[in-house]
């Protein structure tokens, strides 16, 4: 198993090595590389400035973002059923598409204008609003923006506009009935079907079961930025709750009734929370907030550190065929 982490100082190769694990440097030395994905032996890496490729494993590195308007990429994405689509998320919130491998991104210029109708915005940025998840299924595709809502497309990504249950208003507060909260961290779909969506917002977990119409709250009471959904079983979610953004007893909660009841996985720490789930195989990975990795095999819950703090690590991805 190998895999590839963004960190704040490049990228790095991640290797079991016995009871740990050992780490190689792989290129972009003194770029912030804020997230990472890997299809068909190509690898790509979002920075703050700019979007660059390897073919090489991470050996060597060129710049990719012709036709990226904006170059604080936050968020990189494949579609997982058709080959060489790929989607950027960036700030201030805009969305790029390429048809062709990631060697030119087009710009749907739809979401800036949402962006701009609605004013969106970011509690610890000057820009307006990010996008930071994607997820896929079929020819429906969903898009998380912080602050500001979800997006959605019915045509595998040409157009986008808000989902139906989001309203597009950056306001904090619980929203009315049946709107998810608009502070959305990240998107999760379930391969079963386009209407079953899992959220993790600034205002809680929510859940649709008919494909973003509608909301439900599944764990209000919290912070989340970062959910796992079982593909074989929608009714298992790993959620990363916090009490709020900086991470204040962030923790790991398992459920198996599609998020009526809970249980606590790990102990809460003092000022990190999931980032980011990664599935590999039978294995699940976690990004945290302070920069650390966390693991724990499937179907155990078991999670335990692996790399240290000081990895920095802003998100991860595995070679994929």
């Amino acid at each position: 198993m190998e895999l590839f982490l963004a960190t704040e100082n490049g990228v790095w190769l991640a290797q079991p090595d016995g009871d740990s694990w050992k780490l190689e440097k792989r290129g972009l030395d003194g770029r912030i590389v804020t997230s990472i994905m890997a299809r068909e032996g190509v690898i790509l890496a979002g920075t703050t400035d700019g979007i660059f490729r390897s073919d090489d494993r991470g050996a060597s590195w060129f710049e990719q973002s012709y036709g990226l308007s904006q170059r604080h990429v936050r968020w990189l994405a494949f579609h997982p059923d058709i080959s060489d689509l790929e989607f950027a998320g960036t700030e201030p919130a805009a969305l790029f598409v390429s048809q062709d491998g990631g060697e030119s991104w087009v710009e749907r210029p739809e979401v800036a204008e949402l962006r701009d109708e609605f004013g969106w915005w970011l509690p610890y940025s000057p820009e307006a609003g990010c996008v930071r998840g994607f997820a896929f299924h079929g020819q429906h595709a969903f898009a998380a923006v912080e602050v500001g809502g979800l997006l959605r497309s019915d045509d595998g990504g040409d157009s986008w506009q808000l989902a139906e249950g989001s309203n597009g208003r950056p306001q904090f507060g619980r929203p009315a009935d049946g709107l998810i909260h608009p502070d959305v961290h990240s998107i999760a779909v379930h391969p079963s079907s386009h209407r079953l969506l899992y959220a993790p917002t600034g205002g809680g977990f929510y859940r649709s079961t008919d494909g973003g119409a509608s909301w439900q709250g599944a764990y209000l009471d919290c912070y989340a930025r970062a959910v796992w959904v079982n593909p074989a079983n929608s009714e298992e979610l790993v959620l990363g709750p916090a009490e709020d953004a900086s991470g204040r007893n962030g923790r790991i909660e398992h459920s198996t009734d599609g998020g009526q009841t809970w249980r606590r996985l790990t102990e809460p720490q003092n000022r990190s929370m999931v980032e980011r789930f990664v599935a590999v195989e039978d294995h699940l990975f976690a990004v945290m907030s302070n920069g650390a990795l966390w693991h724990s095999p499937l179907p155990q819950q078991n999670w335990t550190p692996i790399l240290p703090q000081s990895t920095n690590i802003n998100a991860a991805c595995a070679i994929r065929p």
